[in-house]
Parts: C-alpha cells; structure tokens; sequence
C-alpha cells in the first residue's frame, strides 16, 4: 500500500513538475506563445532624408617663401653707420633748399592726352537758314548748361534789315541729338543781332533784333513762345540792338534786361511778364561833349551820338559797366550817375542821363566785343577792327598787353570761366584763338578752326556750367560745339597768382 501511494505520489509530482516545465519553456520561447500573456511597448520609428547643396572646390598654389624677420640684436651692416652720419647734414641741406624752392610750381601731373587741344563734338544746323545764306550772329548757353541757342542773320552789308531769321535750340543732353534738326526753331520777323539767356530760368531768352526791338522768349510756350517785346516807340531804340545782358534788380531774384544799340543809348527794361510787356526803367545816353576828356570822339557823319557796339557788365561791382563804341572809345560807365545827358527827352518816361565816367585808350576802329574777368574785379578784354585782343585794367587808361589775334577782325572775345588766364577770339578769318596768358608766348595755345575758306567765326561761347565746352558761330550757317582738354579748362595752383602779377603791373 505504500509502495501505490508513493507511486501516486511521484505520479502527481512529476505531472506537476512536466506542466510547469511546459509553461516555463512556453515563456522562454516567446512572449506570444505564453497563456499567461505580456505586451511590449510599441517601438516608434521614422525616416527622414536630407540633400546636401552641390559644392565646388578650388585652390591655389604659391611658391613656397621662407619668411625673413628681423633680428633687433643683430649689428648693423659694416660701415653704414658712419655713411649715414656722415651724409645727414648734407642731405638735410638739400631737403631744406628743395622745401623752399619754386622750381616746380605749378606743375601738375596729367595723364590725359595732350596731343589734341580742341575737338569738335557736334556741328549743328539748320538747313533752312543756311540755304538762304543766313549767318549765326549769336550764341548762348542756358544755364543748366545743357541747351545752347543761336541766332541768325547777317554780318555784311547790305539792305537785308527786312528779312526774317531764326532763333535755334539744341538740348544735348537729348538722346537721340539730330544735328541737322534743332529741338525748337523760333520765326523772328527781322535778323537776330544779340542773345543771351537767362542766368536762371533755362526757358527764358531775351534777343535784340537788327530792327531796334527787344524781346524776351519762352521756349516753354512752344506755340507763342514771345513773352514780351519792346515794340517800336520814342522810347525803344530805332537802330540796331548790338548786346543784350540779364540784369539783377533790386528785388532779389528779379532780373532786368540791358540794351545797347548803335543810336548811342542803353536802356534798362523790367520785364511785367503778365502783361507780356516791358517798362522802361532806365536810360542812358551817349555823346561827344559828355565823354570824359582826354580822348578824341570819333561820331558818324559830325554827329554828337556815340553808337554803342558793345557792352559788359561786371560781375564784382553791380553800379559798373563798360562800353565800347563804333569810333573806337573804350568807357567805363555808372548806373548811379545823376547826371542828365544832353539829349532830347520829350515824349519819354525816363530822362536819359550821361553814364561815362572814365575813358581808355581808344582802339582804331569800333570795338565789337568786352568782357570783364570772372577771376579780377580790375581786368577785362576787348577786341574789335584792328585785329588785336587788349588786356585792361579798369584803373589805367593804357592796356596792359596787346595780343595780335588775326589779321582781320576780331568779332567776340571771352575769359574762360574756370581757367583765370585763358581767353578766346573768334576772328574774320574763320578762326577761334586761344591764348594762355600763363605761357611766355603770346602766340595762340590753341587754334578752332570750323567752315571752308572765306567764312568768319561770328561769336563764341564758353559754357559756364561744363569750362570744357565751347560754342562756336559762323557765317557759313553752323553751329558748332567743341570740347576743350584739361590743359585749357583746368585752374593750375598759381594762376590766379600769375593773374595779380598781370593786373598790378604798369601799362607802357
């Protein structure tokens, strides 16, 4: 009985021992398979992608240099010491003397090209005008420098007083510049003799015409572009208007325009731009018994009249003018002057007075051009018949220097406006001369020579706003615009100097 009840009882251990066996082994094979059961936690995974930007790569190679330093502690090469201390008061000498010395003043480098003083940019026309034989008797510049304009009509004799002419305009900043074809023509009823355009407002010209009148034109007015216009009156002149200058007023920021024909009288005209008319503001007359003494008058025909020619105004005192004359007088005048002149006033608003104050040495024939210098209050050109250019200084009756320009006339005569030493004449022959009054040479530094053989240079402009350009009128019809090089439109150190030198010295 014991022996069953043990086999029962290893029978039931190892039934127990066999099914616990089978569920552990159940376990260790896999967690699925288990009765029990177990869950691991969810494995999260993901997958991302990244692109690399393309690259280039370069590089280069030098020549391998070993580095030199310098050793502080070590001696001196043999014998420089003594050289140096031998050669230092000597080479402080010459330091010294070199400091000091003006060898070299003045002296500029210049890399441009010197081989070509003057070049001609544009030739402009105006086809109609020149195939009626007219001539460009003005320019002028407008004052933003970009615009030049040019008057027509003729310099030779004859009975031309009634026909018309032009008055031309260019822009050269334009694109597209057509040189045959001008931006605005202007129809003038009679030939054009002065022009000058406002210091400024760019729109605005005034003109003197061969007939006496004076007019003020608006280019902005394409289809009226007459502002204003003298008219025929006891008061506006009734010969030849010969210069025309924008005057300042008073009022500042007013202009005034100044007038100077050959009947001997410069009038001074306000502009009243909403009427379109002028008023007459002043007027001055000129005749023989009224000329400071000293000088002989030369008159038309035993006339007392002294015809004006010419005419500048200087930049540095507003009370002062010069005039030139068809006999050849030179006259410094006064707008302050209270004294009557000797002439008829009836039917006039304002009573002419005698402006002339002082007399120069008279040319030998009329003076056709004066301009003042923008560099000296006391200096100024004139050039007219006799073929010479005159330096003048406003307190010496003699001129300071006489330069042979041509052999023929001389038509206009202009400083430069950035070089103090530099003046151009536009001559008879054809030629514009340049002289440097720098050089030891009175001989031109540079000579324009525009149209074929027989034609004169009428008149000439140097553009205030660009030294480098110039303007050029002549008979032949053309208008032509040349550029000068740094030699003729750039200030050197001394200049204005060399220019005091001139103006201080005595006149023979």
């Amino acid at each position: 009985m014991f022996s069953d009840e043990a086999s029962d009882s290893v029978t039931v251990e190892s039934v127990w021992r066999k099914k616990h066996e089978s569920q552990r082994d159940t376990v260790v094979s896999g967690v699925f398979l288990s009765q029990r059961g177990c869950q691991t936690s969810a494995v999260h995974r993901c997958e991302a992608e990244v692109q690399s930007v393309s690259t280039t790569s370069s590089s280069t190679q030098t020549e391998p240099e070993p580095l030199t330093q310098l050793d502080p502690e070590a001696p001196d090469p043999p014998g420089l010491r003594d050289f140096l201390q031998r050669v230092e008061e000597e080479l402080v000498g010459e330091l010294v003397t070199n400091a000091r010395s003006h060898a070299f003043d003045g002296f500029q480098v210049n890399w441009g090209d010197h081989s070509q003083l003057v070049s001609c940019l544009h030739l402009l026309q105006h086809p109609v005008a020149q195939d009626r034989g007219l001539h460009v008797t003005c320019v002028s510049w407008s004052c933003t420098g970009s615009v030049v304009a040019c008057g027509y009509g003729r310099i030779d004799d004859g009975g031309w007083s009634t026909e018309s002419s032009y008055v031309c305009t260019w822009n050269l900043d334009r694109r597209g510049l057509n040189p045959k074809q001008a931006d605005l023509v202007i129809d003038v009823p009679t030939a054009v003799t002065a022009l000058c355009c406002h210091p400024e407002q760019p729109a605005l010209m005034a003109g003197g015409l061969y007939s006496g009148e004076v007019v003020v034109w608006d280019t902005s007015r394409t289809q009226d572009p007459v502002l204003a216009l003298t008219g025929m009156s006891a008061e506006s002149h009734r010969e030849p208007v010969y210069q025309v200058s924008w005057v300042p007023l008073q009022k500042r920021g007013e202009f005034g325009v100044l007038s100077a024909s050959s009947g001997g009288r410069v009038l001074l005209w306000t502009l009243d731009s909403d009427q379109g008319r002028f008023v007459l503001d002043a007027a001055f007359a000129f005749v023989r018994q009224q000329v400071p003494h000293g000088v002989s008058v030369k008159t038309r025909g035993g006339s007392s009249t002294v015809g004006v020619t010419s005419l500048a105004l200087s930049p540095w005192d507003s009370d002062t003018f010069l005039v030139g004359s068809e006999g050849g007088l030179l006259l410094r005048c006064s707008f302050s002057s209270t004294t009557p002149a000797a002439v008829a006033s009836e039917g006039q608003s304002v009573t002419p007075r005698a402006p002339a104050v002082f007399s120069f040495r008279p040319c030998s024939g009329p003076v056709h051009s004066i301009h003042c210098s923008p560099f000296h209050r006391n200096l100024f050109v004139s050039a007219g018949t006799d073929g010479l250019a005159h330096v003048h200084s406003l307190l010496q009756v003699n001129p300071l220097l006489s330069l042979r320009v041509s052999d023929s006339y001389v038509f206009q005569v202009q400083w430069s406006p950035s070089r103090p030493l530099v003046f151009a004449a536009a001559t008879g022959q054809g030629k514009v001369q340049i002289f440097d009054l720098g050089r030891r040479s009175l001989r031109a530094a540079a000579t324009i020579e525009q149209g074929g053989a027989g034609h004169a240079a009428t008149s000439l402009a140097f553009n205030a706003h660009d030294p480098r350009l110039m303007a050029v009128g002549n008979t032949d019809g053309t208008l032509g615009v040349w550029q000068l090089s740094a030699d003729l439109s750039e200030q050197s150190p001394r200049e204005s100097s060399q220019l005091e030198q001139i103006a201080n010295q005595v006149a023979a």
